[in-house]
């Protein structure tokens, strides 16, 4: 029962310091984790696998 609620607690802390910049900060939101709106992937030429047809 103990390790039940260590693992919701540790859950609920990432949680909430992963959505730090999406609830406090004004216009904040989750940075894209998409390929083709990453500069650093553009530079080295990589694409989107949806994108090349």
């Amino acid at each position: 029962m103990k390790l039940l609620f260590l693992t919701i607690f540790l859950l609920l802390i990432a949680v909430i310091l992963l959505g730090v910049k999406v609830l406090f900060v004004k216009g904040g939101k989750f940075p894209s984790g998409h390929v083709a709106s990453n500069p650093e992937m553009k530079r080295r030429g990589i694409g989107c696998a949806k994108n090349m047809k």
